[in-house]
């Protein structure tokens, strides 16, 4: 686990940064339909697992901008930068109907990930434990997938006094609309460190992430 330090005098965000971390602490969160026609597309021809595309693909989109990797060390006050941030997903056991996390680690190298995923997901339900560790994955996100319903909006609430940075997304099940399918995803960042532009970035960046990797393996 690496990370920088960022200069608060300098940090460009510097003014945001400070009301909303002082002055208004609260978080920000948008739920948008993301078109993943070509994505589930490419997904069944393949074989593949369309939840763990969309895992690589809302890593990838996440780890490409810094301030979507920000993070706060409390012990020290200081506002860092990860170099790399991780997924945390879930797998939902039917017969207790809970849910175990699953710390996955980001490679851009789709093939890698794709099989790490997988392993992740297999050894996962084996076991009916929680098994969170938050304290030992500090630059991992939270990524759950909300499969059983195709929802229209989604509010994730955290303590406004805490400055949690690590972003937060949800999706549900994809549907079809107008020929096309699409799903709804949901992004919360701390106001601190994102505002409205940069949580729909997220946005633009998925489908821009989207057609590149479907386009890149013959589906555009």
């Amino acid at each position: 686990m690496n990370y920088r330090v960022i200069d608060r005098e300098t940090y460009y965000r510097k003014g945001v940064f400070r009301h909303f971390s002082e002055d208004c602490k609260c978080s920000t969160s948008m739920t948008a339909r993301v078109d993943v026609t070509e994505l589930a597309a490419w997904s069944r021809e393949t074989g593949t697992k369309f939840y763990v595309n969309f895992l690589y693909i809302l890593s990838k989109v996440l780890n490409s901008r810094e301030d979507y990797r920000m993070g706060y060390l409390w012990q020290t006050d200081e506002l860092i930068c990860y170099d790399v941030i991780h997924p945390t997903q879930y797998v939902f056991h039917e017969d207790t109907e809970t849910c175990t996390p699953v710390y996955t680690r980001y490679c851009e190298d789709y093939a890698a990930f794709y099989a790490g995923a997988c392993e992740d997901i297999r050894r996962a339900r084996q076991t009916r434990e929680y098994g969170l560790d938050a304290a030992n994955h500090p630059n991992w996100f939270d990524a759950s997938y909300i499969s059983w319903l195709s929802y229209d909006s989604l509010n994730i609430e955290l303590p406004d006094g805490h400055l949690f940075f690590a972003p937060i997304v949800n999706w549900g099940r994809y549907r079809e609309e107008d020929g096309r399918l699409v799903m709804p995803v949901s992004v919360r960042l701390n106001h601190a460190i994102a505002d409205g532009y940069l949580v729909a970035k997220v946005f633009l960046l998925l489908r821009q992430e989207i057609e590149a990797f479907a386009g890149e393996r013959g589906m555009a």
